[in-house]
């Protein structure tokens, strides 16, 4: 018999029995993936979350409350121990909470959540439930990280009814599930993977969350584009999203928030690959910055922040004169289409005849800044590649750059102007129109300009 099939659309979840190229729900394009259809005969009951029951928790009636009836001390944060970690998910992760952490393949998702599991097993009861190793491969992974504890669980299986059924015995305080891509429920008959398979897997950790105050990290993969694979209404259904970044060839990994019901979203915290497993990295800034040739054109230090982290980073560029028609114009770490702004803007309103160069764009380290106060950084690093002009090494550049050529103001001057006096440089370029309730750290010198070309004309 011909298995039926209907089509999904993994950002809204509308279901459609033909293919087409646009969504008629949300309206996004090319997001329609074929599933087996649900089997719409009488099943047998689910099993419900009540009857995973922990005496560790006391859950009150579920009824409708008054405002002042509800309890917010249960919503207490408990550490990591591991600061980057605590950092990112704003003072630590909150009893109850589901969190996804994503990541490409082999970047170190779950060498980060065994360290979690380490952690969290001095004062309380961990699983780590895996669907994609075994116990025996579990074994030996936390054998490198030096992980040892009669409180720390390891099970091997993507069975969701069988998981429930080990939380109901062990009655963890902490559950981990690697990854939410593998996991099935016996109910539903599409393979484990596909978006209703995750979608109700999804739903019962959240059940199981809520209802019996168990933390719950979900690991779960990304596709080719970069975004979490399966539906998008995943990212909506869950209290966190942490994403982990980074290059495979280098050692150094960056978390990243990008959701966060109880903190502030563009935190990042910062560690380095080892054998032995992650090293935070508590001052990026300094990181960042290492290694860098003095008097070198075409680099420029700058101050973005990362959540409520002041961070300095590099920005270098590179123009070549073209020896083809086409000019080439490539950037990493930075926005593609903001970059071919700016190299117009340097051109017509700084009067550097750019256009016949190519031009490449980095940014050291492996971060990627979408923040507008980079703007003068790369205006002047550019401008100090075409001249071949070195920008005063103790010089950083903040400042946002519009069509015209003005330089506007940047939020949290104060907080940049103290991480960059920390770090030694004694010269800061802002805008002219920051005047008020600015404070000027002792020792640091501020260059202000109105325009690129007064920027230009002051150190180039």
């Amino acid at each position: 018999m011909k298995t039926k099939t209907v089509f999904f659309c993994t950002d809204c979840g509308n279901e459609t029995p033909k293919w087409q190229g646009k969504c008629n729900a949300c309206g996004a394009w090319n997001t329609l993936v074929e599933q087996p259809k649900m089997n719409t005969k009488k099943q047998k009951a689910v099993p419900q979350m009540s009857s995973f029951t922990s005496s560790d928790f006391n859950n009150s009636e579920r009824r409708p409350k008054k405002v002042y009836e509800i309890d917010t001390e249960s919503e207490t944060r408990f550490q990591t121990n591991i600061g980057e970690l605590d950092r990112v998910l704003g003072g630590g992760a909150v009893l109850g909470s589901l969190i996804l952490v994503g990541g490409e393949p082999g970047i170190g998702k779950s060498t980060l959540m065994l360290q979690i599991s380490q952690n969290l097993s001095k004062n309380a009861s961990v699983l780590y439930v895996s669907g994609e190793e075994s116990e025996r491969q579990l074994k030996l992974r936390t054998d490198r990280i030096a992980t040892d504890s009669d409180r720390l669980y390891l099970y091997a299986e993507n069975n969701l009814e069988t998981i429930l059924e080990s939380v109901h015995r062990v009655k963890p305080n902490v559950l981990i599930v690697d990854s939410i891509q593998t996991l099935y429920h016996n109910e539903s008959s599409s393979s484990p993977g596909s978006v209703s398979q995750i979608k109700e897997c999804t739903m019962f950790l959240m059940r199981l969350a809520k209802e019996q105050g168990i933390t719950i990290f979900i690991i779960g993969h990304v596709n080719k584009e970069g975004s979490l694979a399966g539906p998008k209404i995943l990212e909506h259904m869950v209290d966190c999203v942490l994403y982990f970044e980074g290059e495979q060839r280098t050692t150094y990994r960056i978390l990243r928030t990008v959701k966060n019901r109880y903190g502030a979203t563009n935190e990042i915290g910062m560690f380095e690959m080892s054998h032995e497993g992650l090293i935070e990295i508590p001052n990026p800034s300094e990181l960042l910055l290492s290694g860098r040739l003095k008097n070198a054109p075409g680099a420029c230090v700058t101050c973005v922040m990362e959540g409520v982290r002041p961070v300095l980073a590099e920005i270098q560029a590179l123009l070549a004169s073209t020896n083809y028609g086409h000019n080439r114009r490539t950037s990493d770490g930075l926005d593609y289409n903001r970059a071919l702004l700016l190299q117009a803007v340097l051109e017509k309103r700084g009067g550097l005849h750019i256009s016949a160069c190519d031009v490449y764009l980095n940014v050291v380290g492996g971060l990627t800044l979408n923040e507008p106060a980079i703007d003068l950084a790369l205006i002047l690093s550019m401008a100090s590649s075409f001249r071949d002009k070195a920008i005063p090494e103790d010089m950083v550049a903040i400042g946002e750059v519009g069509l015209t050529g003005e330089v506007r103001g940047v939020n949290h001057l104060n907080e940049r102007l103290a991480e960059v006096k920390r770090l030694g440089f004694q010269k800061c370029m802002i805008s002219t129109d920051q005047n008020r309730n600015i404070h000027i750290p002792e020792g640091l010198h501020v260059i202000k300009v109105s325009n690129i070309r007064e920027a230009l004309a002051s150190i180039l």
